[in-house]
């Protein structure tokens, strides 16, 4: 009764289930690698926003790249911003997904370094964005600011092309080595996003902290191939069982066709 299993659809059937079980168990693998992965981004990330704030030079320094680890971090700095030479980064949204620009403003401390600092976000002026808009001021003389140390941007990290041309002191992205050739300064490596003080007023629109990736999303999904992969076999066997009632009904219906012209 089982010949009915070398047939061609049975025979193909069962090969298309062969194949989908280490293809689903591999799915399933991949996303619990997903998982541990986010996981441990965002362990970095919680590991980082709690660490004690330290001086803005202990952790950067001109040319130098902003580590995964010190991602977050935050910093302090001393020193007075420099509003002449501040640009605006443009096609930035907000929490609420409306486009207008960051504030990036040089901070320059007291041994005569700069630091790049991101102040904010403020909405486009208009349709055209190819005149400078309006920018809230910082506070005047010295200071000391907070923030989220930030590894600079680039193309290949954020998918943002850094376009050519664009209007007088705006930019795609913020690069502290394309800044230190604009301002003709030590410039230390990467930037901060500016937490203190305390916006007040029109003061740009700081940037929210760093949300979670949704790693038990991948964990679920692991789960879920995994869950397909059992049921493969299971399908499968149930399959085979209706087949062989199937064909077993058959054959008693045509035993019986064929027993009663006999009777009679």
């Amino acid at each position: 009764m089982y010949r009915f299993l070398l047939s061609r659809q049975w025979v193909i059937l069962t090969l298309v289930a062969l194949l989908l079980i280490p293809t689903m168990i591999r799915l399933g693998i991949w996303q619990m690698d997903r998982h541990d992965e986010r996981a441990a981004r965002n362990q970095l990330v919680s590991d980082a926003l709690s660490a004690k704030p330290v001086p803005v030079e202990e952790l950067t320094a001109p040319g130098r790249t902003i580590t995964t680890e010190e991602r977050y971090r935050t910093v302090t700095a001393t020193g007075h911003f420099d509003t002449d030479d501040e640009v605006v980064v443009r096609r930035r949204t907000n929490a609420d997904d409306e486009v207008g620009y960051h504030v990036l403003t040089p901070f320059v401390l007291n041994d005569g370094k700069v630091l790049l600092v991101n102040r904010g976000w403020i909405p486009a002026d208009g349709t055209s964005q190819t005149a400078f808009p309006k920018v809230p001021a910082p506070p005047r003389g010295e200071l000391t600011v907070t923030g989220r140390l930030m590894p600079d941007e680039t193309t290949e990290a954020s998918g943002i092309k850094n376009l050519k041309g664009l209007p007088d002191r705006q930019i795609m992205l913020i690069n502290s080595a394309h800044e230190a050739e604009r301002l003709d300064a030590e410039v230390l490596g990467g930037y901060i996003a500016q937490t203190g003080p305390e916006p007040k007023g029109d003061t740009p629109e700081q940037l929210g902290k760093p949300g979670d990736e949704n790693a038990a999303l991948n964990y679920a999904y692991a789960i879920q191939w995994w869950l397909f992969a059992v049921g493969v076999p299971v399908g499968w066997v149930i399959l085979v069982r209706r087949e062989l009632r199937d064909r077993r009904e058959q054959a008693a219906a045509d035993s019986a066709a064929e027993a009663e012209p006999a009777a009679v």
